[in-house]
């Protein structure tokens, strides 16, 4: 066998993914997700194109945490060191993006609040924007430092 087989990863694999932290946060992330994409595509937004970026967001957010979710349980991270600067990169790009809808579905939910019950669905949309964006921060963010403690 390789070395590059063999390494370990600082990263869990298996069941351990789901009691390990910042690992256990993907499974917040994956739920406010899905809701941040239903409530998105529940609501009503005043431009097609800001909706479609929404969704676009919100989708690839949710795609990426499951592939990577059941990439880590199959173990794949145990065959190469880089694992953990993408979980890094992944997590601070998704903040990034997260936190370009939350306050785009903020804005036009303060815009267009007045004018009456078609916007109900904005106000938790923005809200679990916003919280999505706080989950991926903290991963973020406790990634960052299980990388640099690896290094």
């Amino acid at each position: 066998m390789s070395a590059a087989a063999t390494s370990t990863s600082p990263i869990p694999s298996g069941c351990k993914v789901f009691t390990s932290f910042p690992e256990v946060l993907m499974i917040g992330e994956l739920v406010i997700g899905g809701l941040v994409w239903i409530l998105v595509a529940s609501s009503k937004i005043p431009s097609p194109d800001l909706q479609g970026w929404l969704m676009f967001v919100s989708v690839s957010c949710f795609i990426v945490t499951t592939l990577l979710l059941i990439s880590y349980m199959v173990g794949v991270q145990n065959s190469s060191s880089s694992w953990t600067a993408l979980d890094v990169i992944y997590h601070i790009a998704a903040v990034a993006l997260y936190l370009s809808i939350a306050v785009q579905e903020a804005r036009d939910t303060r815009l267009f609040l007045g004018d009456g019950n078609i916007y109900k669905l904005n106000i938790p949309a923005s809200v679990f924007s916003f919280l999505g964006t706080l989950l991926y921060t903290i991963h973020a963010v406790l990634s960052a430092l299980r990388w640099k403690s690896s290094s």
